[in-house]
C-alpha cells in the first residue's frame, strides 16, 4: 500500500505531487528546495545557504515518514552550476556523517523558482 507523506515543516508542493511516498518500508521523496516552509518564501543567500535549506527541509520530510538521514540510501542532488559542488559537498557533510547513501549530482540549465539547488532520496524506515 502507498502512504502519502505531507509536513508543514518542508515546503508545500508546487504542483499535483506528493511531498513523500512511502510504500512497505520505503520512502521515496519528491525534489525539496530552499524554500522556508514557515513563510514560504526562498531563502536569500548563496549555493550554502540555499544548500543548507534544502537539506533541512529534506531532513524534516524524511523524519515526518518515520526514518532518519542515517536510513538514506540513495540522493538525487540538482545543482544549477557544478562549480558550486565542493561548497554543496561541505553542507551535505554536516547531515550525512557516518555511511553515506548512494548520490548523483548533475548540473542543470533551470530549477523550479529558479534555486540554485534541488535534492530528493530514497530512504528505508526500518
Amino acid at each position: 500500500m502507498k502512504e502519502i507523506i505531507s509536513t508543514d515543516k518542508a515546503p508545500a508542493a508546487i504542483g499535483p505531487y506528493s511531498q513523500a511516498v512511502k510504500v512497505g518500508n520505503m520512502v521515496f521523496t519528491s525534489g525539496v528546495i530552499p524554500i522556508d516552509p514557515e513563510t514560504n518564501t526562498l531563502v536569500d543567500g548563496d549555493i550554502r545557504v540555499q544548500a543548507m535549506q534544502a537539506l533541512s527541509n529534506l531532513q524534516n520530510l524524511v523524519e515526518a515518514s518515520g526514518s532518519s538521514m542515517d536510513k538514506v540510501v540513495k540522493t538525487v542532488v540538482f545543482i544549477k552550476d557544478m562549480n558550486d559542488f565542493g561548497a554543496v559537498n561541505e553542507i551535505y557533510a554536516t547531515f550525512f556523517t557516518d555511511s553515506y547513501p548512494a548520490r548523483s549530482c548533475v548540473e542543470v540549465a533551470r530549477l523550479p523558482k529558479d534555486v540554485l539547488i534541488e535534492i530528493e532520496c530514497i530512504c528505508i524506515t526500518e
